[in-house]
Formats: structure tokens, C-alpha cells, sequence
């Protein structure tokens, strides 16, 4: 199920690498979902808003992990492009060295520093219990999640975007049982929810370590795999602790967003928090479209072809815009009516910000296109510290927009604060892209003139 993406036509390409990681990322985003509606419904709207607090924290540590993960794989992506299998394993077992150092580190450190973080990130107190013990949760099952976005990402690198797909439907639909019996049945709250949610990422971990046991020779690791070569690991760090960081400077801009937020109280976080997870599973497919990209370039960057890395950036922008129009249309129209996944009781009350939070964002949606497609297929190329300077960029939009709304005690101002990063790090990323482009494609004539000369 590999597939080589510097053959054939890259609009069909690119889509059907696509469609597996976005569904595959609305079941991930499911996880979340599920663990939302089940507290909301079954616990209340203060538990609800205890959750959504710890939804930005939740990003700074996770993404930082996964951007860490499909970092260190990109490499893997462009021996595997290169045909050159020998130095494709020896990436794998470097990854494999590194994640774990990564995980233990992060576990530790998240765990130690959670209580003052809630404490800076003004956590009102009738809800901070609930997303303390939430959140701890999360932090020890660090493992699990670094597990199973290092096997996916591995995978992915190789042109395999199903099989973690399926694994994530597996694991979401026994996310779904282990919330109703935790919650429901055991009354455990949203401490119940996190214990859910870690089960069931741990098991989807391990359906990918099995599935490559039997069936992805190509990751089989050899003895002398393991005596990889320093230069590797300093081009995959080169690669995947700017990409970490790139999650968490925008991470850390939306955490100042929850703070502006936290301010107004448990209403409006209830309203925003329910609104960003209608957001999020519409956005999945961005986010897809920017894991295509990473692998997309990776290959082809490995492969020597230029041409097809500039076909690949216009077809994804052709779909990303396309979606973006219909999906923004279809949430700001009637996106607010999901309010009642969410609430029962409190449904009126929240509505009107569920509804003013979709307008602010669905409206900006192509510039969350650019940001996802471009950036990633940027890190894709090798390009590790450009694209983190247009996180710079998003952090600085996000974070002025984020400290004018805390000043007035603005709702909307809050819900701005995403389409203003958007825009500002998007117009920086196309700029890049172009300076990229000449640059490589001025490499590659250079190097054919080169060419021909020896071969006269």
C-alpha cells in the first residue's frame, strides 16, 4: 500500500493522499469530540469549560510532538524518494531514538509545570480542578500519542495514508465506549474522559507497530540500522525541532487567546470552546492537505523533481481554496445548530457566540489553505527555519489581536484572533515559496548544465 508520489499526475495524486489523512484526523479530532459532548451533556457546562481550557495546552504539548515527529520523518520521506533504502532504514531507528528521548522529556516537564500554567492562564477557580485532573491525564499518556504519530508519520513517509486511518477508526469508536462507561457508568467526570481518550491512542499505537511487523518489510530494522550516522541526526533535528516549534509558537498565540478568553467566564468558554471543535473538524482537511504536502515534497525533493513540487503546491491550493469556499459557507450558515451536540441545558444561552465565533473564522478560511499547504510542504523540502518564522508571524497576529480583546473584554475580539494570524503568516509564506522555488529550480539547471558538461 507504499505509493510513489513522483510518478503520475499530482492533482490526483495529492487528493488521493488526502482524503485517508482527513478522515483519519476527523476521527483523531473525534477523540476530543466525543470527550466534549459526553461531559457537556452528561457532566455539565462548568465540566465543559473545564476541558476547553485545557484544549490550548493540549496543542502546545501535542503539537509540539507531532510537529516533532513528522519532522524527523521527512528525511525518511526523501531516502525513500531516492530509492536509497540502506540510509531510509538507518532514519527510521534515529526517529525511533529520538522520539523517546522527546516523549520522556516532555512528560516530565508538562507535568511538573501544569498546575502554574492553569494558575498564568487566569483557569477560573470553579473550574480548575476539573481541567487539572483532565489535563495530567493527557500529560502521562504522553507515550501513547508520541507512539502512534511517529508509526503514522513513518508510514506516511512511505505513501501509506490508509492504514493509520483505519487504526484511528478502531480507536475512536472504543474512545466513544470508554467515555460513556467512565462518565456514565463510573461517574468519573472529566478525569474519565482522559482516561478514554489515552486508551484509546495507545491501542491505535499499537495496530501501527503490528501492522508494520507483518506487513512493511521496508521498516523492518536491521542490527546495523541502529549505527546511524551523527550527520543524520543533526539534519533530522534540523528539520523537526523547527517544525515542533512551529505548533508551539502557535500554540502558545492561542493559549493567549484562551487567557483573553478566560476572562469573560464560563459562558463564553463554553460558547468558544463547542465553536472550535465544529472548527476544528472542518479545518482537518487543511491539515491533511499540509501532511500531503510534507510528504509530497519530501519524496520529490529526494527524487530531483522540482517541476512536480511547483504542479503539487497549485493543485493543492486549487483544492484547499475550493473547500474553503463551500465548508466556510456550510458553518457559517449552519454550523451553530452543532451547539446541541454539546449542552442540553444551556444551548440558548451560548448559541449567539457559537454562532458570531463560526462567522469570524469561516470567512477566512483560504488563508488557513495557504498557511497549511505552504508551510508544510516547505518543511517537506528540508526547509526547517523558514517556515518558523511565519509561526513568528501568526504568533504575532494572534497574540496583539488576543491583548486588545483581555483590554476591552471583547468576545469578538477573541474570535479575531485566529483570521488575523492567518493572514499575516500566509501573505509571509507565499512570499517565501516563490524565493524557494527560483532558488531550487537555479540549483537544478545548474547542476544539469553540469551534467552535460562532464558527460561531452
Amino acid at each position: 500500500m507504499n505509493r510513489d508520489m513522483t510518478k503520475g499526475s499530482p492533482m490526483k495524486t495529492i487528493v488521493g493522499f488526502t482524503i485517508p489523512i482527513f478522515i483519519g484526523n476527523v476521527f483523531q479530532q473525534f477523540y476530543s469530540m466525543v470527550d466534549t459532548v459526553v461531559v457537556g451533556q452528561f457532566v455539565g457546562t462548568g465540566a465543559l469549560a473545564a476541558v476547553g481550557s485545557t484544549g490550548t495546552i493540549m496543542f502546545l504539548i501535542l503539537g509540539f510532538l507531532l510537529g516533532f515527529s513528522a519532522g524527523v520523518t521527512v528525511l525518511t520521506g526523501q531516502r525513500f524518494g531516492a530509492g536509497d533504502m540502506e540510509s531510509m532504514r538507518k532514519t527510521v531507528a534515529s526517529s525511533v531514538v529520538l522520539s523517546a528521548i522527546v516523549s520522556v522529556v516532555m512528560t516530565a516537564a508538562s507535568m511538573l509545570c501544569m498546575h502554574q500554567l492553569l494558575i498564568w492562564m487566569n483557569t477560573p477557580e470553579n473550574v480548575f480542578y476539573d481541567a487539572y485532573s483532565y489535563i495530567m491525564i493527557i500529560c502521562g499518556g504522553i507515550v501513547a500519542q508520541v507512539a502512534y504519530n511517529l508509526l503514522a508519520c513513518l508510514l506516511r513517509a512511505l505513501g501509506n495514508s490508509r492504514v493509520p486511518l483505519y487504526f484511528l477508526i478502531l480507536a475512536a469508536v472504543l474512545n466513544v465506549v470508554l467515555d460513556l462507561v467512565f462518565i456514565i457508568v463510573f461517574h468519573m467526570g472529566t478525569a474519565g474522559a482522559a482516561w478514554a481518550t489515552v486508551i484509546s491512542q495507545g491501542v491505535s499505537a499499537l495496530l501501527c507497530f503490528v501492522y508494520i511487523l507483518r506487513c512493511v518489510p521496508q521498516l523492518w530494522l536491521k542490527k546495523e540500522d541502529w549505527k546511524f550516522p551523527l550527520r543524520m541526526i543533526r539534519t533530522q533535528i534540523g528539520v523537526g525541532l523547527p517544525m515542533a516549534f512551529q505548533y508551539s509558537i502557535t500554540a502558545i498565540g492561542t493559549i493567549m487567546v484562551q487567557s483573553s478568553l478566560n476572562i469573560l467566564g464560563a459562558m463564553p468558554m463554553a460558547a468558544f470552546t463547542a465553536a472550535n471543535k465544529i472548527e476544528q473538524v472542518v479545518t482537518q482537511a487543511y491539515a491533511a492537505l499540509g501532511t500531503t504536502m510534507a510528504t509530497y515534497c519530501a519524496q520529490n525533493t529526494g527524487a530531483g523533481r522540482i517541476d512536480r513540487i511547483r504542479s503539487g503546491f497549485r493543485a493543492a491550493t486549487i483544492v484547499g481554496s475550493v473547500y474553503a469556499v463551500v465548508m466556510g459557507a456550510a458553518i457559517v450558515t449552519g454550523g451553530k445548530y452543532l451547539t446541541y451536540l454539546f449542552v442540553s441545558t444551556d444551548a440558548a444561552a451560548i448559541i449567539g457566540d457559537v454562532q458570531t465565533y463560526l462567522w469570524c473564522v469561516g470567512l477566512f478560511f483560504i488563508p488557513l489553505t495557504v498557511v497549511n499547504v505552504y508551510r508544510n510542504g516547505l518543511q517537506g523540502m528540508g526547509y526547517g527555519m523558514l517556515p518558523m518564522t511565519a509561526g513568528i508571524a501568526e504568533l504575532v497576529g494572534r497574540g496583539v489581536v488576543a491583548l486588545i480583546a483581555a483590554q476591552f473584554h471583547s468576545y469578538l475580539g477573541v474570535c479575531l484572533a485566529n483570521p488575523a494570524a492567518w493572514i499575516l503568516a500566509g501573505g509571509l509564506l507565499i512570499v517565501m515559496y516563490f524565493a524557494v522555488i527560483r532558488q531550487q529550480e537555479r540549483r537544478h539547471a545548474m547542476y544539469e548544465s553540469m551534467s552535460k558538461a562532464e558527460s561531452v
